[in-house]
């Protein structure tokens, strides 16, 4: 008897100690906004990722991820490669396609040295441009050069974006061929949760070697290629103008 009291306490302080969650509410927990992320939370994924655009590879690569059924994310920049206005048929087409569409920034500087009202700044120019564009802001963002000192985060968290980095760095930025950025990929190896490399669509060899190289890395070792969003458990990655708080101006 008393042995059967001992047993029912204890387990009655363990659930209050470690109370049970509901399974369905931690099946749709978003990830948290200005908490950095570097790659999936689930295995069996890919998430390509891609800085830098839109650019003139913008809709190949768009082709080249369709035909192979596969779904991709573009961190965009507002100016770092011409006017975001001016790639608003690869825009429009990137999202109709079901691709993810992110923020980069809108002028591609360094973050971890601005003020609050700068980064702000820097976000909602981009906002805007998505929303006139495509008729939605994004939820997810990359800092370039993947910094994210000072006020940086404090003020993602305040704009409620998830912030991405990688664990797969393709090294393309850095004068690395197609092929070893093959090596990296193939060094990291699928098992684990997903990779979220990084890598820039204003590269002609990310975009039409590396990226078909990959599509087949993944199908040759069952990987589903997917968003961002997707591989956090985020349906959409993307807000509905009316969480939009910008002023309607985002000119070039």
């Amino acid at each position: 008897m008393l042995t059967n009291t001992l047993t029912a306490l204890l387990l009655a302080v363990s659930a209050i100690a470690y109370p049970i969650e509901d399974p369905i509410s931690v099946i749709k927990r978003a990830p948290s906004p200005g908490v950095v992320i570097t790659k999936c939370s689930q295995p069996g994924v890919l998430a390509l990722a891609y800085d830098d655009g839109p650019y003139q590879y913008t809709s190949t690569l768009v082709d080249i991820l369709d035909k192979a059924g596969a779904k991709g994310t573009f961190f965009w920049t507002g100016t770092l490669y011409g006017c975001i206005y001016k790639q608003k048929a690869a825009v429009q087409k990137a999202y109709a396609s079901g691709h993810q569409i992110a923020s980069h920034t809108w002028t591609h500087s360094h973050m971890g040295s601005m003020s609050a009202s700068q980064i702000t700044t820097e976000m909602t120019k981009v906002e805007q441009a998505l929303v006139n564009l495509i008729g939605k802001k994004p939820a997810y963002m990359r800092p370039p050069y993947l910094e994210t000192g000072g006020q940086f985060l404090p003020t993602l968290r305040g704009l409620g974006y998830k912030v991405i980095t990688d664990d797969v760095d393709a090294g393309d930025w850095n004068n690395q061929t197609p092929q070893q950025s093959e090596q990296k990929f193939q060094q990291a190896g699928a098992g684990g949760n997903g990779h979220i490399p990084l890598m820039h669509e204003t590269y002609s060899g990310t975009v039409n070697t590396l990226t078909p190289w990959l599509i087949n890395w993944a199908k040759q070792n069952n990987l589903k290629l997917v968003t961002v969003a997707e591989c956090l458990g985020d349906a959409d990655g993307m807000y509905q103008p009316g969480n939009f708080t910008g002023n309607g101006q985002s000119t070039c």
